[in-house]
This record gives structure tokens, sequence and C-alpha cells, in this order.
């Protein structure tokens, strides 16, 4: 047995484990520790027996390591070790170690929290933080704690890169190992930042026919996605010609196995392999012969819109993390080279570590799962709790396919948990048994379960089902057609009973969109304008065809497939079935819901109302309501007002400045009792939020627009004031105030603080600026000339009659030389007049 950079850690991580039920491991990408942990634990005495699982984030990394560990003891798969994922498992009665994926072990811990049997279980390449990951972590955690006092299940976590302290924290601390690893030094071969709107194929074709032409070995591109792998590739073939020594090898997880064995194993003798592949060979995979990587430095990863409802796939930067372990592949063996096809001043600014997908995830399923585990997400540990909103949404369609009430896993919900599918994916499968038509239900389930299969053939999805029954048959398909059918064969054996409610003719091809309509009740959509590539989904959101289509001579369709990039207001349609509205008046009326509308015609000014029979926000029929019970009358004009503003209702000045002056005394109150106020809130932002209780009462005799103007505003909004108060109201804040000369000036309420505008002649003799509220309010003075114009605006009279007033009266003085402007203000007599009486 070769000797690897893991071998160094394993005492101390037997002795972790032999002293601790938890442990993490860090180990660089090469170090061994998916092909040796496993089997250097094996036959440790705490073990007594009992089997191992370990974890692996993807299918090819699952199948690919059972492989790896079965072959170190010289054995086949599915003797001593085994595997368990999606449509394949080799599995045997002596296999103590089993590779399986998250969604395995989840499903395997609600039917057995225990885990009984299983001594240890290993989350490899955990740095990934799936979503799937998070929660089978959660749930062993919580099975553990309630269930394995006798002999509890050790943990281990371990991974590339991982933020070893927040881990060993949520382990109780757990004992952190390290091991540094073996790599050969890597040539670092930076790149030029992209531009804004650049295709990236262009540039990874010349850096990898450069790389053919200058370095030695075989070469591995970390590209985004599948599409970009399909031109690359193209686009080499073509530059490549007739060139034999060269092998083009895409890598993802939708190949067959055939198309990942070439990608991984070794070239042929005199050969050299290009690997074009997904972030898929980033950790989880050793890929024979690699000298040279190449990376475009960017990912695909799933984003949920919570404003949509929708998860799109959205192409973003990759980490710093991610970009060591992608450059760390070209090290393995010898000295490698990696380009990088971005800047050095750009690495620098990549985020440290790739966030968890929990955090940017639709979490639907994750909620479904946790009502049959019968928790909420305060009831677990987690590295990051489910946000709080994404969660709610989730809950929020769960209720709607009927698998939650009342926060409760109803019967139908706990079928749609036992299957392994999204809720919608089980609710659809569920349903189209119950209505008879099983298989078609299946095939549609694992035509939305995979990546399209006709790619380029249009929209339509009837023409993928006749692809997969084989009626039609496409070249380049065969892969995906045979995985579909493989699926829709599994999903076909998890679905047992009767029909409950058989349709009539269940191979009418209009069973194919109320079948994604019960998968999909938010996306029935509506056309727009006949013939047109806009729609109306029933969740609001706009949805188009970007290219003509067949299917936009449907009025109603039901989108399976939709997505858009940031910026984008409406979404694309990608995949989708016409839709037979009558099903609204059979079996989809589960979908309409009755609705009393009562709402302001804005033409004619007055109440219309109608009941409308909706879908989602889609409206499907509407008939007047001749008769209007009085609460929905009343509540439809307060939201009238709430829509419009207060200004709809007939406010003058006197009564905003009453309004004004009852709110100077409560912010007064406020602050002088430490946010407690015998004076009410009559805002307007209050009042707005209180129309039902203050306005109701007077509504009974509006029936149009004109009719508010009508209102006693002025009594209503003053009765909202209780006794005493209305007579501390004119004490405290008085309408007017008399100043030296007799008159009664009134008082602006309207700004803060309060304004007395007055002329400067009547304020002669009085030495301080006036107050009110018991004197906890200055008012501040507009002192205004003769011809009521502004000259002074202060809030400290003295100061102004000592250092300010002479200028002022020269000024004065100047403009009006017939009025009274005396040396000693504060010894004059104030007049209203030109001059005192008798001067």
């Amino acid at each position: 047995m070769n000797s690897l950079p893991i071998d160094d850690v394993l005492p101390a991580l037997r002795d972790a484990l032999a002293t601790r039920h938890e442990a993490v491991l860090e180990a660089p990408p090469g170090a061994g520790k998916t092909t040796r942990v496993p089997l250097a634990l094996l036959n440790e005495p705490w073990l007594a027996g009992q089997t191992i699982l370990m974890l692996e984030p993807r299918r090819l990394a699952a199948r690919a390591a059972a492989e790896r560990l079965a072959s170190e003891l010289g054995e086949k798969v599915g003797e001593t070790v085994g595997y368990r994922i999606r449509l394949d498992s080799k599995v045997g009665p002596d296999t103590r170690i089993e590779v399986v994926t998250e969604g395995i072990l989840t499903r395997r811990l609600q039917d057995d929290p225990a885990l009984d049997g299983v001594g240890l279980l290993i989350f490899d390449e955990f740095h990934e933080r799936s979503l799937d990951a998070d929660l089978a972590l959660a749930l062993s955690l919580n099975g553990r704690d309630l269930f394995r006092d006798e002999q509890p299940l050790k943990i281990l976590l371990m991974s590339a890169t991982l933020e070893g302290e927040r881990l060993a924290g949520l382990l109780d601390n757990a004992p952190i190992l390290r091991s540094e690893g073996r790599m050969f030094p890597v040539q670092m071969r930076w790149g030029r930042p992209y531009q804004a709107g650049e295709f990236i194929e262009p540039r990874l074709v010349q850096t990898i026919l450069e790389a053919l032409h200058d370095e030695t070995g075989s070469v591995l591109v970390f590209l985004p996605g599948q599409a970009e792998i399909r031109r690359v590739n193209q686009q080499l073939a073509d530059a490549l010609g007739d060139r034999n020594d060269v092998l083009l090898c895409p890598l993802h997880g939708e190949l067959d196995l055939n198309a990942q064995r070439a990608a991984i194993d070794p070239a042929p003798a005199g050969k050299r392999k290009v690997v074009l592949a997904t972030n898929i060979a980033e950790t989880s995979l050793t890929i024979n012969g690699v000298r040279v990587v190449i990376d475009a430095g960017l990912a695909r990863v799933p984003r949920f819109d919570p404003g949509s409802g929708m998860t799109r796939l959205d192409t973003q930067r990759i980490s710093r993390a991610s970009a060591t372990q992608r450059a760390g592949r070209a090290g393995r063996l010898e000295p490698g080279v990696c380009y990088r096809l971005w800047s050095e001043d750009q690495h620098e600014g990549l985020a440290a570590y790739s966030s968890a997908e929990m955090l940017a995830a639709d979490l639907a399923g994750l909620a479904l799962q946790l009502a049959r585990w019968g928790v909420t997400p305060d009831q677990l540990v987690w590295l990051d709790v489910p946000p709080t909103a994404a969660y709610a949404q989730a809950q929020d369609l769960l209720v709607r396919l009927g698998a939650l009430n009342d926060d409760k896993l109803t019967a139908h919900g706990q079928k749609m948990a036992e299957l392994p599918a999204h809720p919608r994916i089980g609710h659809l499968l569920l349903r189209g048994q119950e209505l008879g038509l099983a298989a078609t239900a299946c095939d549609v389930a694992a035509l939305l379960g995979e990546r399209d299969i006709l790619r380029g053939g249009g929209a339509d999805l009837h023409s993928r089902l006749a692809l997969l029954s084989g009626e039609e048959r496409a070249r380049g398909t065969q892969g995906g057609v045979q995985r579909a059918r493989q699926l829709a064969r599994q999903y076909r054996g998890y679905l047992r009973g009767q029909a409950m409610q058989p349709v009539a003719d269940p191979d009418h091809p209009r069973w194919l969109g109320a079948l994604l309509a019960l998968a999909y009740p938010d996306r029935v959509a509506r056309q727009r304008r006949p013939g047109g590539a806009e729609y109306r989904l029933a969740n609001g959101r706009a949805a188009l065809f970007a290219e003509a289509d067949s299917l936009m001579k449907q009025p109603w369709l039901v989108v399976a497939d939709l997505g858009s990039r940031q910026g984008q207001r409406e979404e694309r349609i990608y995949l989708a079935s016409d839709l037979d509205p009558t099903l609204f008046e059979d079996e989809l009326a589960d979908l309409v819901r009755s609705v009393d509308e009562v709402d302001w015609d804005e033409k004619e000014g007055v109440l219309k109302a109608e009941r409308q029979l909706k879908v989602g926000q889609l409206v499907l029929s509407t008939a007047p309501l001749p008769h209007l019970d009085e609460h929905t009358r009343s509540l439809a004009l307060v939201d009238l007002v709430r829509r419009k503003g207060l200004e709809l209702l007939p406010w003058n000045a006197e009564l905003r400045q009453w309004q004004a002056r009852v709110g100077l005394l409560r912010q007064l109150d406020i602050q002088q009792r430490q946010g407690e106020s015998q004076w009410p809130d009559l805002s307007d932002a209050h009042l707005l939020e209180t129309l039902e209780e203050w306005l109701t009462p007077y509504l009974g005799k509006v029936t149009r627009l004109s009719h508010f103007s009508q209102l006693d505003l002025s009594s209503i909004v003053r009765n909202l004031l209780p006794w005493p108060l209305p007579q501390a109201l004119e004490t405290q804040a008085p309408q007017a105030i008399q100043v030296p000369s007799g008159s009664n000036i009134r008082i602006d309420y309207s700004q803060y603080p309060p304004v007395l505008a007055v002329r400067l002649q009547e304020l002669f003799g009085l030495a301080q600026t006036p107050r009110i509220a018991q004197g906890r309010q200055v008012l501040t003075l507009h002192l205004l000339s003769p011809a009521r114009r502004p000259v002074q605006v202060t809030q400290d009279l003295a100061n102004f009659w000592r250092s300010t007033y002479g200028e002022v009266k020269k000024d004065l003085k100047g403009r009006y030389p017939k009025h009274y402007w005396p040396e000693d203000p504060l010894v004059a007599e104030a007049t209203a007049r030109a001059k005192p009486r008798g001067t």
C-alpha cells in the first residue's frame, strides 16, 4: 500500500475517537483522507463490529470513493465496501463501509433515528456545506442525543478546508486534527480581469491550446456549468482537428458511468486528456495524470429568491479556498502549473470561503423533513440556522400542497416526506396516483427531476414525454433519456395503492398540464394578449418566451422550468405545458379560491363589489355582488383611504393646526415622562394605522368618492381627545398669544418649534421670548418689518435686543422713516401702528 500524507495523522485520529465521540479532520486535496480514514478505523475496538457510513456530496464522488476503498482491500464493490446513491446501489451482507449521498442518509435517519448498527458517521468534504449535509448532521446529532446513550454514535467531519473552530464548537469542542498534506510546487500564471459582457469560452480555448503546446501532462479545466463545457468541447474539437493524441473528456454529474470513468482514468499511453469539469472535480475526485489546471474562477450555484419563490442558477466568483483546492489538483504527482483567468488583485478580493447552501436555498424539502422528524429549526443544532423568511415561505408552500396543517404533518405530508423527491414532485406523484394517472405522473416527475433531455426542442414538455415513451427519437439524448426512464421506474416502485378518483381517458394529453399544476400551482400562467410571448404567473410574476414557441398559441400554461438573470424583471420560460382551464372546475378545483373583492371604480368614483374566482393572483371569472354587508363595505372604504392617504378626507388648515398642537404636547409629555404620555397619538401615521377604529363608524352614508368631503372630520378627530385634555390643550398650546401691543397673534404649530410671526414694533418692552406648555416650549420668533417681511429669526429675544437690534433698527429706519424706532426697545411702548398713540 502506497504511503499517503494522511497516514501520519491516523494514530492521533484513532486516539481522538477512542476517547471522544466527535472529531474534526482537516486535510488538503490529495492527502488521502477519503481512501485511508474509513479503512484505518474499520477494526477499532470501539466500533465493535458496527458499520461505518461515509457521506459524499455527489453521486459520482460516492461511487468513485467506494471503488477506491474496495481496490485498497483487493475486493469488488459490494463486499466489505459498498455504496448507495440515487438510481444505483451495491451493498452485500458483509458490507461494513457504506458510502452514501446525503439524501440517502436523511431518509435512513427518518426510518431509524438511532442508526442502529452504525458506529461511525463520516461527513466527507463537509466544507461544501450542502443543504443535505447540514440537515443530516443536525438530525444525526439529535437522534444520537435521544437514542444512543449506551453506545453513542461517533461523528467525524473531514474536508480539505474547514472553519475548524466553528465546527469543533458545534461538536462540543471536538478535537481538531490537521494533515499538512504533500503537494508538489504549482506555478501560478495569472490572467487579465474579465471585461463586462465578455464570453469566457474563447479565452479558455486559447489558454488550453497554449497549455497543450507549452506543458506536458493532462489538463483539468474548471468551468461553471454544462453549457460552457459543451461549447468549449466543440470549439476545442474544431481547433484540434485531426490530432488524435488529445482526448477531450467532459465531466459532470449528469454523464453516464462510462463517460465519467473516461474522464477519471489515466490517459492511454501516448495520449493526453483535457478534462472539462464543473466544480465536481474540485475536491471529491482524483483525476489521474493531471499536472495542468486551467481555472475560469466561476461556479454555478442555486439561489432561492424569496421574492419570486423560485430558484435560479447564478454564476458567481469562487472563493479563495475553492481556488486553492482547484490549483492543488496540478501538484498531486509532480510539479504543476495553474492558469488562473483572473488577476492577483482580483484574487485578493475573493471571499475566503464559499457560503453555506442553507443560506440561499429553497427550504421546502428541509421544512418537510423537519416536520416529519417532529421538530422546529430552533430545536436542533446548526452551524448556520435556516433563515427565518425562507423557512416560513417553505412552510407556506407545504400548506398549499396539503402537507402541513397548523404546523403539523398531515397524512398526505407524511407520504410526501417518505418519497425521495422535492415536496412539489412528491405531491405530483401522490395526487397523480389518486387520479389514476400514476404512470404519467412518474414520467413527468422523472423529467422534472433530471436536466432537460431535449435541448433546443422548444419548451413544450409533451415532446419530452414522447421521447421518454419511445414515440420519438432524438440524437444525443439517449443518456439523459435512459436516466429519466430509470428514475420513472423507481418512482413507480414507490407508489402503492389504488386510484381514489380515476379520471376519464387517462391517456389524454390534457393531463400533463393538470399534473404540472399540482406540482407548481404558483406557476399557472395566463397569456397577457393572444399570441403574445408574455404571461402572468399565479404568483404575480411575469414570464415570457425569449424566442417564438409553439406554446404561444395557448392562453393558459403551467411553467415547469423558468429562470432569469440578475437585473431581469421577467422570468424566461424554458419548459411548460398547455393547460385546459376547464380543469379548474373539477380536478384542479382545490387550486381555486373565491374572493369577494370590494374596490373603487376610479373612473366612475363609485364602490364596486364582485365575487372573483382566482388561481393565485390570476382571475378566472367575476360576478357582481348585489348585496354587500356593512362590514365588508366599511373595510373597502377604509382600504381606499389607506391607499390614497388621509388627504382624501376633508382636512382644513385649522384642523391641521389642532392636530399639530396635540402632537407637540404629546412629544413634550414623552420627554418629561420618559416615554409615556397622557396625550393620544394623532399623527397621520397612527391615524392611517387605526382607521378601522376611529373612521369606520362614520362611513355609513359614503357610497361615492365625493361623499368623503361631506364628513364632519373636525368633530370626528376632535372626539379622539378624551376629557379633560381639550381644556388643557387651550391653555398649554393656545391658538394665539397676546403680545405687548395688545394684539392676539396666532401661533403656527405646523413647524417645530412652533412659530410666532409678529411685527418687531409689537414686541417693544418684552424682555424674554414667549413660552407655552407651562414654560416647557420656547417659541421661534419670526420678527417682521412693518410690511410683514422677515427681518430676523430668533429664540433668544433678550440677546436680539442686546446685540442685533441696533443694526436692524438702522436698516428699518432707513426703509420706514415714518415708523417708531426707539433707542431702547425694552422701555419703549409697543404698538401695532406706525407710532404709539400720542407721539
